[in-house]
């Protein structure tokens, strides 16, 4: 699992990688850690009205750790608390708080820099940067969805979804012995748009592993 990531500085990456029309797009804190407010790239919620003033794509400022649009206001102070900034793609179908925004096909993209995760292999965790090996941007698979809070308004959140990586070459050797191993779906930039207007049918068809020779990972000591 990911649970520390840093996103972009320069909002100009966001035009250039992320296909984001809107130049005064705020990116948000650059160290994201989970319930902090960070930045996604979305299909806007109008993009079959028609209206050709709506773009293929926007970034939107939200919640990391996904609240359900179905949680009540009398359920929102316990969702809140879950560790909901993960979502692991052989029970988001079904759990509570992801099936709403996996069966609306509410997917997102999550441009990072680098993500985080820790290394046991000498006995004590020692985190480690993860980055492509080109310098580019990681473009991380998730799903959004929007909740109404106390006061009736509207508000974002977003998580990354993650897969199996027992068995990746890089990944296999992170976390601590004897738990199952996990890794964020980092995407292909060639897979961006078809991950954004995929329809629920074909969500399942793009959770893989990015190949471990085009990721550096960079230990923080």
């Amino acid at each position: 699992m990911c649970s520390h990531y840093q996103t972009l500085k320069d909002a100009e990456l966001l035009l250039k990688k992320f296909g984001v029309r809107d130049k005064t797009a705020a990116i948000g804190k650059y160290d994201m850690w989970p319930r902090y407010e960070g930045v996604f790239v979305r299909r806007p919620v109008e993009h079959d009205a028609g209206d050709e003033a709506v773009p293929e794509r926007e970034v939107v400022l939200g919640r990391w750790g996904l609240i359900s649009g179905s949680t009540g206001p009398d359920g929102l102070a316990a969702a809140e608390k879950l560790s909901t900034f993960n979502a692991r793609d052989d029970r988001v179908a079904n759990a509570f708080t992801f099936r709403n925004a996996w069966r609306r096909a509410q997917h997102c993209v999550i441009p990072a820099d680098a993500i985080f995760e820790p290394d046991w292999r000498s006995g004590k965790a020692v985190p480690t940067r993860f980055t492509r090996a080109d310098g580019g941007p990681l473009g991380i698979a998730g799903l959004w969805d929007r909740y109404r809070d106390a006061t009736g308004q509207w508000q974002e959140s977003y998580t990354m979804l993650t897969i199996n990586a027992d068995d990746d070459p890089l990944f296999r050797d992170y976390h601590q012995a004897g738990k199952e191993k996990r890794m964020v779906v980092i995407l292909p930039e060639v897979a961006y748009g078809d991950w954004l207007t995929a329809p629920a049918a074909d969500s399942r068809d793009f959770p893989a592993p990015f190949p471990s020779d085009k990721l550096v990972a960079t230990p923080m000591k």
